[in-house]
């Protein structure tokens, strides 16, 4: 539920400043706006309000249509829709969702998109992106300004990484250090993902012992990785339907190596019965050795409602204790995290420096995004693709103020960047138009632009369809 509040809040808030973009320049350049809607209104809306004759008047739960409302044109009505999928903003003049080409009269007026030269039609377009992309900047200087950031450099990871076993097949080995990735050193470990399966670099050094190691990556590792991770999620899914109280685990790709030391052993729980403390360190489980806490998680992870032997340090000592696991292969403690083991990196700004900052952070998410876009056109990219389910899943299922915000503008820019492609229906779709028209100097007839977005808007409700029949394939099979 939590999950889904902030889904909704988020695309509220993102639709209604992408609107509010193309309403502004609408109204800078004086065009008339008949309608501006938060959610769609088939035939009814929750409530409508405009002003006429000197004051507001508004209605709840009122028709769409109205004769005496229809007489005032020239000022724009307000409302809330009941169909909570987006929200539309009707510009006068303009071939939409909102109006055909029987709409419009037959000579074009001053007041109408139309009308308008093809730079002032140009902005107007791009006014939803541009809103978009500053709002997440806007979002992102406030969150760098007020929280700071904290960061674990790799540099910092002196025990290396753990690598996963799609990984260990390219070369890699437990405990080995990147150094540098087609010759850059990567500064995060976020960075070495997004490096080598998002951007499909192939050149990796890494520092194996006192020896400096070359690898070369597969071309393919990005769609192998995909594939892996989508059985390894249906996999974890089958697990949940058997069992509603199962907690599903996410694929680990590579992490920090770090042990498995204990920091809090929950009462009424196996480790509590056999005697763990906080402060052990766990080292193997039903005799397979265990070093890192990925491996930990993962062994006990194959005995579940079964009787085990853990292995662990205490005070030097190596100790044995017999525990049985519970339905999920858990035993009731929870490990120190990996912050306490390496030196993080604290930054502070002032409100000056999180301007550049954060146009910086926007600026890198949209290029991931973009090069991670390649991946949808493979098959297992498509199977990744997901609707309204799998972006709800991106939101914690606890409140937080920051992981809101954050998430709100990362949504933002993926939105900016989907409304600029080139699909009919589409922001990009107008654009693409509009710029044909200024370098040929023909308009696009008004009959085109019509059959255009009705061919636009069947491929985006096949991809809707497409992207959340996938959730409901996820959900039940």
């Amino acid at each position: 539920m939590i999950q889904a509040i902030q889904l909704i809040l988020a695309l509220s808030f993102l639709v209604l400043i992408h609107e509010l973009g193309h309403f502004t320049f609408a109204r800078i350049f004086g065009v008339r706006v008949e309608k501006f809607y938060m959610f769609f209104n088939p035939r009814i809306s929750l409530v409508r309000f405009k002003k006429f004759d000197g004051k507001w008047h508004v209605k709840f739960f009122a028709p769409n249509e109205d004769e005496e409302w229809d007489k005032h044109p020239e000022t724009t009505e307000w409302g809330i829709g009941w169909l909570p999928f987006g929200g539309y903003c009707a510009i006068a003049g303009m071939v939409d969702e909102t109006h055909s080409t029987d709409d419009l009269a037959a000579e074009p007026q001053e007041w109408e998109f139309r009308s308008k030269p093809a730079w002032q039609r140009l902005f107007i377009i791009m006014g939803g992106i541009l809103v978009n992309f500053i709002g997440a900047i806007v979002i992102f200087t406030m969150l760098l300004w007020q929280y700071g950031t904290d960061t674990l450099p790799l540099r910092n990871v002196n025990t290396g990484l753990y690598y996963s076993q799609v990984l260990l097949d390219e070369g890699f080995e437990q405990q080995d250090k990147i150094l540098t990735i087609d010759g850059t050193e990567p500064e995060q470990l976020g960075d070495v993902v997004q490096s080598l399966i998002i951007e499909g670099k192939r050149e990796v050094v890494v520092l194996r012992g006192t020896d400096t190691v070359r690898l070369t990556m597969s071309e393919d590792l990005g769609t192998r990785y995909l594939a892996l991770q989508n059985a390894y999620d249906k996999a974890e899914r089958e697990k949940a339907r058997a069992d509603k109280n199962y907690t599903r685990q996410r694929y680990v790709l590579l992490s920090e190596w770090v042990p498995f030391v204990i920091d809090t052993v929950l009462p009424e729980n196996a480790a509590y019965y056999a005697g763990l403390q906080k402060g052990d360190s766990i080292v193997a489980v039903a005799g397979v050795p265990t070093p890192c806490q990925v491996q930990v998680t993962q062994e006990l992870q194959q005995h579940p409602c079964d009787s085990v032997t853990i292995d662990y340090y205490r005070a030097g000592e190596r100790l044995t204790a017999h525990l049985f696991l519970n339905d999920q292969g858990r035993i009731g403690v929870a490990a120190k995290n990996k912050f306490a083991f390496f030196s993080t990196e604290h930054t502070e700004y002032s409100f000056l420096r999180s301007i550049p900052a954060g146009i910086r952070y926007g600026w890198d998410i949209l290029a991931m995004y973009v090069k991670q876009f390649r991946l949808v056109f493979t098959k297992e990219g498509a199977q990744s693709l997901g609707g309204f389910g799998a972006i709800g899943s991106m939101f914690p299922a606890f409140w937080s103020w920051y992981t809101f915000w954050h998430m709100t503008g990362f949504l933002s820019i993926i939105l900016a960047f989907m409304n600029f492609l080139p699909i009919p229906a589409l922001d990009g779709g107008y654009i693409l138009f509009l710029l044909v028209e200024m370098i040929t100097g023909r308009k696009p007839s008004d009959k085109f632009l019509e059959r255009a977005n009705n061919i636009g808007f069947w491929i985006l409700l096949a991809l809707l369809v497409f992207a959340n029949g996938n959730d409901l394939l996820k959900l039940f099979f």
